[in-house]
């Protein structure tokens, strides 16, 4: 199954038109320069995996987090938001997707997700494509995502190429972290790239990291140019990154013998940083991805077998994994926006209260939509948490956020107030109580 399980297929109506809770007067006339804040009174979940905290303060300086919990002081001549009654948090991490790469998913010339007849493939830099114009980055930060991890999607080769994390805010530079990791296709999406079969999958990825040792050795007699080269320089000179180590390869896996045999590459490639993604079957083998010390990006949901290498699907996986000792992000599996991952993680709150299931705590849920993800990828210290040093991407919600029922009222990136508009919004309000004379003839009551 291709990485594209994991995308929506976007509809300009989609995500914004439910949730329909704008600032309230308390946030509005916030400057955008404004260098240090302090959020006071509300419930103040951390992002860390703890409990929330009732009564807190966030207080934020040069666009970083300088201290959050109950006893907090307040700067002197800091600007203060009044959070009584609402919930302060880290905002969302969602990944892994394709947030900003398309306009319009089934329109070729707009979506930039994949490159199906490229002879490039690891080399492949997904940020030059990212468009902060795109009007899905209004409508998920409106709904509490201030981060995205990103990645292409594999064409013509198991190697989709270099994934990234970027911004949401309001501005021309989304990009925060190029070139994080490299995504790689193996299990049934992998078979069908490399030929048909699990086995050829497999000689294509050591073909490929043997030619880029080769390359490492004499760059100079790679033969990497001519038009039946097996692998390209520019793709030998990516893999290099990921062979030494210095980038993580993202490989996406769902059955458990598919899993056991991406944990044996350690074996032959002692400095891969191995990050699984999807691992549909990972509760199966639990314990073997902890002791190997593997992070994971899983689906929350998928508790359906909807292919073979998902048999043994169940929504306990992520919270068996947790049990184990793995570190979980949930992953953005296509349903819905991907402000959706709220309602994922809350399901993994409330089947903890199914006999038979495993789930999360509160804390240990919203971890999974905001710290982990970031911790998984690497750059937990930069973002998913309110913890000091952080960048400070904070949303004020009008209740718990891992209720449906409430939505963001408030959102800052990097310590500066994001805009709350979207273009589903306008249009919500233009027509939710459109006049009889501005509706389109065809239009009937």
């Amino acid at each position: 199954m291709s990485r594209s399980t994991f995308r929506p297929r976007r509809s300009p109506w989609l995500t914004m038109l439910g949730i329909g809770c704008a600032m309230t007067g308390a946030f509005v006339g916030w400057q955008a320069s404004a260098q240090t804040i302090a959020i006071t009174g509300g419930t103040v979940a951390i992002g860390d995996g703890s409990a929330p905290i009732e009564g807190g303060t966030v207080v934020i300086r040069d666009g970083r987090i300088v201290a959050a919990g109950r006893g907090v002081a307040v700067p002197a001549g800091a600007q203060t938001v009044d959070a009584t009654g609402k919930w302060v948090s880290p905002g969302i991490v969602a990944g892994i997707g394709g947030l900003g790469l398309a306009d319009a998913s089934g329109v070729d010339e707009s979506n930039d997700e994949s490159s199906r007849n490229s002879p490039f493939n690891a080399a492949i830099d997904i940020t030059t494509a990212v468009n902060p114009a795109n009007v899905m980055i209004a409508n998920e930060r409106a709904g509490g995502v201030t981060r995205a991890i990103i990645a292409p999607n594999a064409g013509g080769s198991i190697w989709a190429g270099q994934g990234a994390l970027i911004d949401l805010g309001n501005d021309p530079d989304p990009v925060t972290r190029a070139r994080l990791f490299q995504y790689v296709e193996l299990g049934e999406s992998g078979a069908r790239s490399a030929g048909g079969s699990r086995p050829a999958a497999y000689v294509a990825l050591h073909d490929a990291l043997a030619q880029v040792a080769d390359f490492r050795r004499n760059p100079a007699a790679f033969d990497g140019r001519s038009s039946d080269a097996l692998l390209k320089r520019a793709d030998a000179e990516a893999l290099v990154r990921v062979l030494d180590g210095a980038v993580p390869l993202a490989v996406h896996v769902e059955r458990a013998s598919d899993i056991r045999q991406v944990l044996a590459l350690r074996t032959r490639y002692s400095r891969l940083r191995l990050i699984l993604v999807g691992a549909g079957e990972g509760w199966m083998v639990a314990r073997e991805i902890a002791a190997a010390g593997v992070p994971v990006m899983a689906s929350a949901l998928a508790d359906l077998p909807a292919s073979f290498e998902k048999l043994a699907a169940t929504e306990s996986n992520v919270g068996r994994m947790k049990a184990a000792g793995v570190t979980v992000g949930v992953l953005f599996d296509g349903n819905g926006g991907e402000h959706n991952l709220k309602q994922f993680a809350g399901n993994l709150v409330a089947i903890a209260k199914v006999p038979g299931a495993t789930g999360l705590t509160w804390g240990e849920a919203f971890a999974t939509i905001t710290s982990q993800p970031a911790e998984v990828m690497g750059v937990g210290g930069e973002v998913g948490s309110l913890r000091p040093g952080r960048r400070a991407d904070i949303v004020v919600w009008s209740g718990d956020p891992l209720e449906l029922s409430s939505a963001p009222e408030a959102v800052w990136i990097d310590g500066v107030s994001q805009p709350m508009d979207s273009r589903q919004r306008r249009l919500r309000d233009r027509y939710i109580t459109a006049p009889e004379g501005a509706l389109p003839k065809a239009y009937t009551r």
